[in-house]
């Protein structure tokens, strides 16, 4: 598997589509919340398995000097093999070469442990986001 940096529409809608599946599919999400008016100043990830085929996408943009890390995920298929630590390994590098300093994400409850694994840490109380209950939590790299 490996994690390129969406560099033309075809690439980001592989983005779109595995975030479609997991989010609006999987998680009822509406499909009005899950694209955003954000998706133009974001740099977008997407994972690919061994065949070269989509299976995972994250989005990266700054604000005020931080890192947002934000639509993380994986299609079920491929979840639970490393996939999710590739796409924020990609976030990372990407965010030490351009001198972001911290990076900060809302995660969905079930994936805290996910994120606290990779070093990040907890540093809000439970919100609610398109329905489903989040914290924020950040790190330094």
């Amino acid at each position: 598997m490996f994690v390129k940096i969406a560099e033309n529409t075809q690439e980001r809608e592989y983005a779109y589509m595995i975030r479609k599946k997991v989010f609006v599919d999987e998680q009822n999400v509406p499909i009005e919340e899950e694209v955003d008016q954000y998706e133009e100043d974001s740099t977008h990830f997407v994972l690919y398995n061994e065949q070269e085929q989509p299976v995972g996408a994250g989005r990266f943009r700054v604000i005020d000097g931080v890192g947002k890390v934000q639509r993380i995920c994986v299609l079920s298929t491929t979840r639970k093999n490393g996939a999710g630590a590739m796409i924020m390994s990609a976030i990372e590098e990407f965010a030490e070469q351009n001198k972001i300093p911290q990076l900060k994400l809302d995660a969905q409850l079930h994936a805290i442990p996910f994120y606290s694994k990779l070093g990040y840490q907890i540093v809000s109380d439970e919100f609610m986001d398109a329905g489903i209950p989040h914290k924020t939590m950040k790190k330094n790299i």
